[in-house]
């Protein structure tokens, strides 16, 4: 299988037609990010979950396939360039939703999820068979449920 290199790829698109999904916390602003992220690489070498990846356009994002984000702030420190935002605020809008593929709506047993959401904001709803349900008052959109969902039934999506 060959090697796509995303730099060359992306070579003659412009910055503003680059799909940036899964930003990294604490980016508030897709377009300041585009224009003055240099790709340096310093948050994929500081996040210390390794789940920041080269994305579209080579620029860093958030791959919660590898892992969550513990919100360590490392990512931010570790930037030379005027791209975050203040680390003491909220570091996203980010909430968990599960889609109709989980495993509970068709009468299977899991709760990978639920075992897995530091938050303790996934819980489930007594019946005949156990749904799951997010209070998202608690959810702070990290991630860790991402991974062990067998179904892929959970997606982290922006909330606003």
């Amino acid at each position: 299988m060959p090697i796509i290199d995303t730099q060359k790829r992306n070579l003659f698109r412009r910055k503003s037609e680059l799909v940036i999904n899964n930003l990294m916390p604490w980016i508030v602003d897709a377009t300041k990010f585009t224009e003055n992220c240099t790709q340096c690489q310093n948050c994929l070498n500081s996040c210390p979950e390794n789940i920041i990846v080269q994305g579209d356009g080579g620029f860093p994002v958030i791959d919660f396939s590898a892992g969550e984000c513990t919100f360590c702030t490392k990512c931010a420190v570790s930037c030379q360039e005027d791209i975050f935002a203040d680390t003491s605020e909220i570091a996203w809008q980010k909430k968990a939703v599960i889609s109709e593929s989980c495993l509970a709506n068709q009468n299977v047993y899991c709760r990978s999820c639920c075992e897995s959401c530091p938050e303790l904001a996934l819980s489930f709803k007594i019946g005949i068979n156990a749904i799951p349900e997010i209070d998202l008052a608690k959810c702070n959109g990290c991630g860790a449920c991402f991974s062990p969902c067998p179904t892929s039934a959970i997606n982290i999506k922006d909330s606003k």
